[in-house]
């Protein structure tokens, strides 16, 4: 069987989101069936700016065949088209234009899908709102496969995507929230599809101590790890931290991994380590007391299921439906709605060791039973068999 995975971005430099989802779930896939990826040449998620060069390379052993964005994203012209259609009446065609300018903009990539239909006997799509899915699937819906990726923001609700939704052979869903979103939002329940998600690469070697010694910090501290940006979260973490220390007595520190799109806070206590291997991560996600996950929107969180793994609690944003319900499912979390929930569940989780152990081991086994390659990969391969039996 040849499949091909379409997704915006894709590379080693990616190291978040549905792209590297994607190239997890491509890389395990290659051990069953022949796997190729059709992308973007983007490397930046703003302005879909060409990155990569044009054409077929491997990455990883994968076959990555790039295609050009003819025009970047103007972000302050997006933004004014998406606050029009968020805030107003408006048409379907202003919604088709909403699209366009959300990108990537690669019709070339949508010829080839259509030219190549019969090389392939299947084309499994990442991110429902983004131009190669939506035209993608419409030009393919019989050999197309959906992993939505989807949040619970405003766009899912635009009546171009209530279509979409029906028209896929099969759905990869993340979460129990997601499949209960969608069905709800374009009645498909009809449409075969499972709740997979994503396993995660855990290094064969790490060390919490290498890490303290390395970057210097002594003491306890919380972690989060990510996109350093307004939707995940962090500014209300910041001022939420902040005020905590304010109020109560903690030497606990909060340190941040990853790229930032913020101003980060000048505090003794929130340190800034950047981007880091994965190594690095691990080893200071293995010394954390705590993940913090403060992300306003979700599909799944692939660094939520990693401290899983690792046996670490989570306190998490209860306004993302999937990050309070994965807590609750796997009663390895705890969850807030505002500043007084997150001071008396930080407070509670930072002066509980007893806790934390539990709630970490509760982790680990809600992680072994849902996340583990073997399962992901069965999944995956039970949807494949159901829809060749349909044939």
């Amino acid at each position: 069987m040849k499949l091909a995975f379409v997704v915006q971005r894709y590379g080693l430099e990616i190291n978040g989101g549905a792209e590297l989802h994607c190239r997890w779930v491509v890389e395990r896939m290659k051990k069953f069936c022949d796997v190729e990826v059709l992308t973007t040449r983007a490397f930046d998620y703003i302005t879909w700016k060409n990155h990569y060069p044009e054409g077929e390379n491997m990455v990883n052993g994968i076959s990555v065949r790039r295609f050009p964005v003819i025009r970047s994203r103007d972000p302050e012209k997006f933004g004014r088209i998406q606050t029009h259609i968020e805030e107003n009446e408006h048409t379907f065609d202003e919604e088709l234009k909403w699209l366009e300018e959300e990108g990537p903009l690669a019709p070339a990539l949508i010829d080839y899908i259509k030219d190549h239909e019969n090389e392939y006997d299947y084309f499994i799509f990442f991110s429902y709102r983004y131009y190669h899915s939506y035209w993608g699937i419409k030009a393919l819906p019989h050999k197309s496969i959906l992993v939505p990726t989807a949040e619970h923001d405003s766009v899912i609700h635009l009546s171009l995507f209530k279509d979409l939704f029906r028209r896929p052979r099969a759905f990869i869903y993340n979460s129990e929230e997601e499949k209960n979103m969608i069905n709800a939002l374009s009645q498909n329940q009809d449409i075969l599809g499972d709740v997979v998600g994503v396993g995660t690469e855990i290094p064969d070697a790490f060390s919490s101590d290498d890490f303290r010694q390395k970057y210097g910090i002594d003491g306890d501290y919380v972690i989060y790890i990510g996109r350093i940006d307004e939707n995940k979260g962090c500014s209300q973490l910041f001022q939420f931290f902040q005020r905590f220390k304010q109020e109560e007595t903690t030497d606990a520190k909060l340190v941040l991994i990853g790229s930032s799109k913020l101003n980060i806070p000048a505090h003794p206590d929130i340190i800034h380590l950047g981007f880091l291997s994965e190594e690095d991560k691990f080893s200071g996600l293995a010394g954390a007391l705590m993940l913090m996950m403060p992300s306003f929107y979700e599909s799944l969180s692939m660094v939520t299921l990693e401290a899983w793994a690792l046996s670490k609690p989570v306190l998490a944003n209860a306004q993302c439906e999937v990050l309070k319900g994965q807590c609750m499912r796997s009663n390895a979390g705890l969850y807030y709605r505002d500043y007084f929930e997150f001071k008396e569940a930080f407070r509670l989780l930072l002066h509980t060791p007893q806790l934390r152990d539990v709630m970490g081991k509760n982790g680990k086994k809600f992680f072994q039973q849902h996340y583990t390659w073997d399962v992901i990969e069965n999944k995956y391969l039970s949807i494949l068999d159901q829809l060749e039996k349909e044939q």
